[in-house]
């Protein structure tokens, strides 16, 4: 579906988009993992055809974007981070306005697509009134209203609560089984668990591209939950090793991030140091942020990780 070759975009001396070749098959959920200006935008706008690449080159269904930008636009869905709906009409005249962009006038499409985001409910309300749950779910109809294969979402769910996350997620689950193949922007490291497979960039570089469970077995460290107390105090003098190469609070414990091989000895020398009390020590599993933090630190940088 998608096919880049060191694809890069140059704001003057800024490089948003520094060389990025990868290939997305038909069916994926590719999320695009990365803090803001990490050039997730930049390059789902050069997919599109609405920025031109500095370099390089990409296709998308087959169509070169530089010479078909029109043409890919019409046969793909698109989402952006700030939702492109007219407040003062109703959900349904929303729908119903972008359906007409897309030559979409039958009213069983609109309905039915009404149905697949839950939104019948609401239809007749303006979006004004409208929680951002609710827009959320109306802008991803106005994108999904021309029956697309290919789907451009750009952190969707920023600034929506935890439980329209999730059933957002759901109807995108719903898409990929009826064929669609997904891009989805994300700055939440959790939602990268409900891809079938990661992108992580950073200042515009891809880091790393594969299936999330692939990505964090192949993380080059070890991970320990500890239970001690304090637990705060524990956290900083952990943090202030040079050993420990990640340290944060999980619940009730402290996770952290090792090297492979470090002895657990080497770990709990400082807490004994320091008079904390080191209740229990177990195994940890790695989960994405571990990865993209490892990824991101200057050794993985300079080595090209």
């Amino acid at each position: 579906m998608i096919h880049t070759e060191n694809l890069t975009r140059r704001f003057g001396s800024f490089v948003a988009v520094d060389h990025l070749s990868l290939d997305v098959a038909a069916g994926q959920v590719l999320g695009f993992l990365g803090p803001n200006g990490s050039g997730k935008t930049t390059t789902f706008r050069m997919l599109l055809g609405l920025l031109r690449p500095s370099e390089g080159r990409a296709e998308v269904m087959g169509l070169d974007v530089t010479a078909f930008p029109e043409l890919v636009r019409s046969r793909a869905g698109y989402m952006s981070q700030k939702f492109s709906l007219y407040d003062e009409l109703t959900v349904f005249e929303n729908l119903a306005f972008y359906g007409g962009v897309y030559n979409v006038k039958d009213k069983t499409t609109l309905q039915k697509t009404l149905e697949t985001l839950g939104l019948q409910s609401v239809r007749n309300q303006r979006v004004h009134t409208l929680s951002a749950g609710w827009r959320q779910r109306l802008a991803l109809a106005t994108a999904i209203i021309h029956r697309p294969g290919l789907l451009f979402l750009d952190e969707p769910t920023s600034g929506v609560d935890p439980v329209a996350r999730r059933a957002f997620w759901e109807v995108i689950y719903d898409l990929a089984a009826q064929g669609v193949t997904v891009l989805v922007s994300t700055h939440y490291m959790d939602e990268a668990e409900y891809c079938t497979h990661v992108g992580m960039m950073r200042a515009g570089k891809l880091l790393a591209l594969d299936e999330p469970d692939r990505l964090k077995r192949a993380l080059p460290g070890q991970v320990w939950e500890l239970y001690a107390e304090p637990l705060l105090d524990a956290l900083d003098w952990l943090e202030a090793e040079p050993f420990v190469l990640r340290s944060t609070l999980a619940g009730d414990c402290l996770r952290i991030v090792v090297p492979q091989g470090t002895p657990p000895e080497r770990i709990r020398q400082p807490l004994l140091d320091h008079a904390i009390s080191l209740q229990r020590m177990v195994p940890g599993t790695a989960n994405i942020e571990d990865v993209f933090t490892a990824l991101s630190t200057p050794e993985a940088s300079a080595g090209g990780g």
